[in-house]
Parts: C-alpha cells; sequence; structure tokens
C-alpha cells in the first residue's frame, strides 16, 4: 500500500540512480500503471509496475541489450504505449545506451518519417514487443539491426556492471516533431532530462506535495516523456499511462483517471480540452470528481483563453477549479519544459491591438475592441533564463517587443545529432552586444515578448505570413476561418504564404468537418464567409480557400498541423477539389 507522501527526492544524476533509489527505499510503492481499453466501452484493466519490479525488469533488459550493443549505440526504442516502452527506455539508458523513442510502424501518415528518423540515427538495436514484432520485422527487413521484444525478455540479472553515466553523456535523442523542418534528432543528455524534470516539478508545485502524473500524451513525443516518465522517475511519484487512441475513441476515459488518482497532473493541447468539452456526456459527467486535480497543463501554441473557459464551463459542477489551467512553453531542443503558469493562479490575458501585433509590438487595444487579439500568459521561466531577440540583428528587446525567444539553461541539449553547423546556429547564439553570459543562447524560432513578467507566445519564425510589411501569425488567421463556418474542422487547417507576381498571397486549406459531407455544404457561401471573417479581423484578402476531406491536411508526429508540408503540398497541386470560392 503506497504511503500519503514519498520520500523528497534526492540530487541524483541520472534516470537510473532515481530509479535504483526507488526500489530500494519504497520497493513496494506503485511505479508505474497501464490502463488498457482492450474493447470500444471498456472501462479499463490496470497493470502496474512497482519500484522493485521496474528496477528488476529494467536490469534484466539493460543485461540483454549490452549484448547486443556497445556502450554509446543507439537504441530505438518502436513499442506500443505501455509500461513495456517505460522499460525499454529506462534500461536502455541503464545499459550505456542511446535511446531513441518512437513508435511502432502503422501509425498513420508517419511511415515515412519513421523510417527517415531510422536512417539518420542509425540504431543498433531495436526494442518492441511481441504484439507488434511483425511489423517490425517487416518494416525493418534488409537493415543490419537486432530486434528484442521487451516483453520475452525473463527476468534474468547476470552480473550487470554498473556503468558510470556521466552528467553530459547523450541519454536519448529526442526528434523534433518536423512541423518546420525535416526531422532532426536533438542530443539530450543524462544531465539535461533530470535538470528539466526537477524545473516541471518545481513549476507545478509538485517537488515537495505529493502527487500523481495521468498522462495519455504518446511517450515518444517530449511532453509525454518529460511528464510521464522522467518526472515521475525523478520524485518518485506514481504514473498512470493510457494509450492516445483509446483517449481519442472515448475521452472520458482521461477525466475519469483525473478523478480516481487524488492531485492528479496532467497535460494535452487545445483540442484535447475542446473534444472533451463538446464529447463528454452528461450522463458520464455524473461519474466524474475532478475537484481533487492539481494541474491541467497546456502547451498548444498558442494556448486559446477561449479553450480554457469552454474546458472550465464543461466541467464547473463536477469541481474542476478555475485556477488549474497552466499555460506552458517548450521545445525538444530545451528537452520540453521553459516557462509555466502555476496551478492556483488566474488566466492571465492580454487583449492586444492586432495592428500593433502586425507592427511587432505588443501593446493594449482599446477599450471594446472587436478586434481586440487575446493572448494568454505562459508563466515564467522554470529554472532558466529567457531573453527575447531581434532574430536578424541579435539584439535584446525590451518588453513589449516581438522578437525571437532565446532560452539558456541546464535543461538545454547539447545540439543536433550529425549537423555541427546547424547545430552552433541554433545552440550556439550570442547577443550582438556581448551582454547576457557567454555565447551560448538557444534560438528556438518561436516569437514572443514579454508582457508584466509573463512570457507571451505569438507564433513561430518560420511560419510568420508577412504582406505588405506586415506580420500575420497563421494560427491567427486560422481561429478566424474556422469560426466562420461550422462545417470547417477545428484545429485541421493550415494557413501560410505563397509567392505571387505582386508579393505574398495567403492560402487557407481546411477540411471538412467529419459530420458533414462536401456535398451537403454550401462551398461557395462558406468560402464568401471565410474570406469576409478574414479581411474585417485581419485586413487580409485570401487569395485561395481549398476545403478538403477529413485527414488530408497533414499533421506531425506529436499532432501538430504541418503548415510547411501542406504548403509544399498545395504548390505541388496535391489538393484537387475545387476551391470554396
Amino acid at each position: 500500500m503506497d504511503s500519503p507522501l514519498p520520500p523528497l527526492a534526492p540530487a541524483l544524476r541520472s534516470l537510473p540512480e532515481y530509479v535504483r533509489h526507488w526500489a530500494e527505499t519504497t520497493p513496494d510503492r506503485r511505479a508505474f500503471t497501464f490502463v488498457d481499453h482492450p474493447a470500444p466501452h471498456s472501462r479499463g484493466i490496470h497493470r502496474t509496475l512497482t519500484w522493485r519490479r521496474l528496477h528488476l525488469r529494467v536490469r534484466a533488459l539493460a543485461t540483454r541489450l549490452a549484448e547486443e550493443a556497445a556502450p554509446g549505440s543507439r537504441v530505438a526504442l518502436l513499442c506500443p504505449q505501455g509500461t513495456e516502452y517505460v522499460t525499454a527506455f529506462l534500461a536502455t539508458l541503464t545499459a550505456g545506451l542511446v535511446a531513441v523513442p518512437l513508435y511502432p510502424p502503422g501509425l498513420p501518415g508517419h511511415g515515412d518519417r519513421l523510417a527517415a528518423v531510422l536512417d539518420d540515427a542509425s540504431p543498433a538495436v531495436v526494442l518492441t514487443t511481441s504484439h507488434v514484432m511483425g511489423d517490425v520485422r517487416d518494416f525493418c527487413a534488409g537493415q543490419a539491426v537486432g530486434i528484442v521484444a521487451v516483453d520475452q525478455v525473463p527476468d534474468t540479472v547476470e552480473d550487470l556492471t554498473p556503468i558510470y553515466l556521466d552528467d553530459d553523456a547523450i541519454a536519448y535523442l529526442q526528434y523534433t516533431s518536423g512541423s518546420t523542418r525535416s526531422p532532426a534528432g536533438v542530443e539530450i543528455s543524462h544531465g539535461n532530462v533530470v535538470a528539466n524534470a526537477r524545473q516541471a516539478l518545481a513549476a507545478y508545485g509538485l517537488d515537495e506535495r505529493p502527487a500523481t502524473c495521468v498522462g495519455w500524451l504518446p511517450l515518444y513525443h517530449d511532453m509525454g516523456l518529460v511528464l510521464s516518465v522522467a518526472a515521475p522517475v525523478v520524485r518518485g511519484m506514481l504514473s498512470v499511462l493510457m494509450d492516445p487512441a483509446a483517449f481519442l475513441q472515448e475521452p472520458v476515459r482521461w477525466l475519469r483517471l483525473l478523478s480516481a488518482h487524488p492531485r492528479a497532473l496532467s497535460a494535452a493541447p487545445n483540442f484535447a480540452y475542446d473534444y472533451c468539452a463538446s464529447a463528454v456526456t452528461e450522463a458520464q459527467k455524473r461519474e466524474l470528481r475532478l475537484e481533487g486535480v492539481a494541474a491541467l497543463l497546456n502547451g498548444s501554441e498558442p494556448v486559446r483563453a477561449a479553450t480554457a473557459d469552454r474546458f472550465h464551463a464543461a466541467f464547473a459542477a463536477q469541481g474542476l477549479a478555475p485556477d488549474v489551467h497552466c499555460p506552458s512553453y517548450g521545445l525538444a531542443e530545451a528537452t520540453v519544459f521553459v516557462s509555466a503558469a502555476r496551478p492556483g493562479e488566474p488566466l492571465r490575458r492580454f487583449a492586444l491591438d492586432r495592428d500593433a501585433l502586425a507592427a511587432g509590438k505588443a501593446l493594449p487595444a482599446p477599450a471594446g475592441d472587436p478586434r481586440a487579439l487575446t493572448l494568454v500568459g505562459c508563466g515564467t521561466p522554470a529554472g532558466q533564463l529567457v531573453r527575447v531577440a531581434d532574430p536578424v540583428s541579435r539584439a535584446r528587446l525590451a518588453e513589449g517587443e516581438i522578437g525571437e525567444i532565446w532560452v539558456q539553461g541546464p535543461n538545454v541539449g547539447r545540439g543536433y545529432r550529425s549537423r555541427e553547423e546547424e547545430s552552433r546556429r541554433v545552440f550556439g547564439a550570442a547577443f550582438a552586444d556581448g551582454t547576457d553570459g557567454s555565447g551560448h543562447w538557444l534560438r528556438t524560432g518561436d516569437l514572443g515578448t514579454f508582457l508584466d513578467g509573463q512570457l507571451i507566445v505569438t507564433g513561430r519564425l518560420k511560419d510568420l505570413i508577412v504582406v505588405d510589411g506586415r506580420n500575420h501569425y497563421p494560427q491567427d488567421v486560422e481561429a478566424s476561418v474556422q469560426d466562420a463556418d461550422p462545417a470547417v474542422r477545428r484545429d485541421r487547417l493550415a494557413a501560410f504564404g505563397v509567392p505571387g507576381d505582386a508579393g505574398e498571397r495567403v492560402v487557407v486549406v481546411a477540411e471538412h468537418a467529419r459530420s458533414i459531407s462536401l456535398a451537403e455544404i454550401d462551398v461557395v457561401g462558406l468560402g464568401h464567409a471565410v474570406r469576409a471573417a478574414v479581411s474585417a479581423r485581419h485586413g487580409l484578402r485570401l487569395a485561395d480557400v481549398v476545403l478538403v476531406p477529413p485527414g488530408t491536411v497533414p499533421r506531425t508526429s506529436s499532432g501538430k498541423v504541418a503548415r510547411a508540408l501542406t504548403r509544399r503540398r498545395y504548390l505541388e497541386g496535391a489538393y484537387t477539389p475545387e476551391p470554396a470560392a
């Protein structure tokens, strides 16, 4: 039986050291629980590892890996979501190898990315499970790589020689999602991941108080890995996992787990909160008790205030507190967490002048301005330095001036695998006047500013649409488009710029809602409504609005819209449906 409060976490160098520590000091406490949903209406089958059992499984698999590969070799994780994935990741680190968190073949739309990452990482071993072994063997056919099923390795541990894990040694490669370019492997050291886990624990108030991490985010994604594996390992907390597909099939499953575990901490993007608010029925709500939720993270770009409001309104009667929504900011190059709003604080909203934003300034909008853009503050940095710089001149910018977000801290990765020039450019930035430290700042590629001490994220530098010298953020345009007509599928559209004879032209490619067929839609009327909304709110003339079937707009492995790929496909003529107007 778990005691109510785990002992305070010591200062150790690596995740394997923490696993061993908790196995020795709290062996019978629950470490990881995977809740499986094998049938459409299943309420979940729980499979749990205690710290003692986790340590045994990790050592057994590390022993096997030591026979397969030399220290420093890369090990690709092609396991389904579950405790085997956790074991595979921690065993790889314990054996002194470099983990490459990935996913099994068959994830719709991501086969090419998986092949590209495997080619770049060149793993010596692939870890998977017996359930998907056949698919993995077929996918890796012709490659000189050993394949091991985690669940078929016996508990035997034969004289596993402890390997000293230096802080600076690479623990794993976190491949970027590829939302603006081809995936790149960020080298995350043992020191990076431990530092970032401790930063996250402090930011969300979990460094001293008990909590349970509840998550469905995929473990190959940076936030899923740190929040559901690294942070619980460092703190000795229980982590409760479920499969992303199980959430998508029935979102109330996630909320049931939040109800069942006191002081639950979880994370989800905008779409998931909106999905729960719209899909969870009144009958399902009656069984929920959400007053014990400690913090709900939202790391979307950007976090939408309306989404937080909608989610709270939907579940306030179930006890959900209004101050548990924690807008956050992070990226793979910084392991994941950079800045976060603290639980217990109200959502910080900033109504900004749209014209000033287009000119690179964050200024308050006049009272009652219908065109005002409301942005949400992402709190304050968590154990690291954050500055805003002009991306061209590298001058440090003052509060309210929009520029590129730069980060410095012990969580910033070492660089990109086999990309020395790009690593120097991205991870070795320096301010033009030589101020603010040594010249080792991470250029995030994200745009933002500080207001009243809060980090405000406005968008991606590479996604920025510039028309007649004015800046327009694609996610802002996309929000106007999806609000213009209910036939537009929410969060499944991309706005981008393309070259034209008289400068950049703006294009929108949008999926229509699954609940309606294209034949039922007044395509001309939709086009007029979308164009009018974008013109009124942004002063932009859309050159093209293309309505496409559900599932057509590509997404990254982390679920974000892949605007760069959508743009490329549009220019290649891949979208054949008739324009909306």
